[in-house]
């Protein structure tokens, strides 16, 4: 999939677990892990704005687009 969820550097930046994450932003850890691990088909405007205030970023902190068949870092 072309976008890619780049929670797990947030997560490191804030030295944040993901049950405390999970936690702060009010979804279960099994959902948190669908959306970070990429095999989410959609996410809430609302989860992702409370994601921000969580992680006290912006969107395209956790959101960014590569091409189909790009190298995933």
């Amino acid at each position: 999939m072309p976008i890619i969820v780049d929670i797990d550097v947030m997560l490191a930046k804030r030295k944040m677990s993901v049950g405390e994450l999970a936690e702060r932003v009010g979804i279960t850890p099994a959902n948190l892990a669908v959306l970070k691990n990429g095999r989410a088909k959609a996410v809430r405007f609302t989860t992702l704005a409370k994601l921000c205030e969580v992680l006290e970023c912006q969107p395209g902190d956790l959101l960014r687009w590569e091409p189909d068949g790009a190298v995933h870092e």
